[in-house]
């Protein structure tokens, strides 16, 4: 069935954006906007297959791809946190970078193979008529965002590390008064954030597609930035949103598969229109439930 499809391409495809939505869901948590995430996701993507193709190993193609966007992160976290550069300004840049460096290493990797994640359906829960299929037959990294959104959600609401994180986005001068360091909260949480959207990378590349090509996000980490203010900064509502704007990816190759003849250019465009027009129906009701650190600087 064509629903089945699209929710299950929602899925696979939506696995990359939550991992960067979840990213940058901390990162904001923190009072910081990294607009670089693409650029995360990017080198991750580049990192996790090159690694995966040296080694032949593809849970160490996660590892580095998770590390190469750490990397980019804590570039755009040391500019904006210690050298107050202007945040968007500094990850538009840090896009670019992203976008260069893979363009420029990545060119010895596109056509070469490596090892990746193949789909392993889970015993019981696999056999499952319609819902098995849609969630129970995935490959494991997939498998992986069934829990790093409860643990997320659990880490920030229920630890102190999660308390700190969350002080820093709303009450900074309340961290100084106890003796805690904002910017090295920020610096630790936008570099986390960033992890995460390199294993998102990682992901797209070595279980997704099974391939590297120049510029694969194709704007996933921008939708993922989105999808943040989209879910109000709750981790929760994370995973609804990017199995959302994961199905839209999905809709082209599930009719073109039926050999349903529609424009390929609106379709490549319909998550993006899904995106705008959420984010102008929640307009500033939306951002009335950002952290008080991340309002003043969609003020400025």
């Amino acid at each position: 069935m064509l629903i089945v499809d699209v929710l299950t391409g929602g899925v696979r495809g939506g696995t990359a954006i939550m991992f960067a939505a979840l990213g940058e869901t901390l990162a904001e948590r923190a009072g910081v906007v990294n607009l670089g995430t693409e650029g995360c996701m990017l080198v991750g993507a580049l990192g996790g297959y090159a690694v995966a193709a040296e080694t032949g190993n593809p849970w160490l193609g996660l590892l580095a791809g998770a590390l190469a966007g750490a990397l980019l992160g804590l570039v755009h976290a040391v500019a904006v946190v210690w050298r107050r550069a202007d945040q968007f300004a500094t990850g538009l840049t840090l896009m670019f970078l992203g976008l260069g460096l893979t363009s420029l290493f990545g060119a010895a990797y596109v056509g070469k193979a490596a090892p990746g994640f193949d789909p392993v359906p889970l015993p019981v829960l696999g056999d499952i008529p319609v819902i098995g299929e849609i969630l129970f037959r995935h490959d494991p990294v997939t498998y992986l965002t069934f829990v790093a959104a409860p643990l997320l959600w659990f880490a920030l609401n229920r630890t102190k590390a999660g308390l700190l994180v969350r002080t820093a986005g709303e009450r900074a001068d309340v961290l100084h008064v106890h003796g805690y360091s904002p910017g090295l909260i920020r610096t630790v949480a936008v570099t986390a954030g960033a992890a995460l959207a390199g294993l998102g990378g990682a992901q797209l590349s070595t279980a997704y597609a099974h391939a590297w090509f120049e510029g694969m996000t194709a704007g996933r980490g921008f939708i993922a930035v989105a999808l943040v203010i989209f879910a109000a900064w709750r981790p929760l509502w994370v995973v609804a949103g990017s199995y959302l704007f994961g199905a839209a990816l999905a809709v082209a190759p599930a009719l073109q598969a039926r050999g349903q003849s529609l424009n390929q250019f609106a379709l490549d465009a319909l998550p993006f229109v899904i995106t705008l027009v959420i984010l102008a129906v929640l307009g500033r009701r939306t951002l009335r439930a950002a952290p008080e650190e991340l309002r003043r600087v969609f003020a400025r």
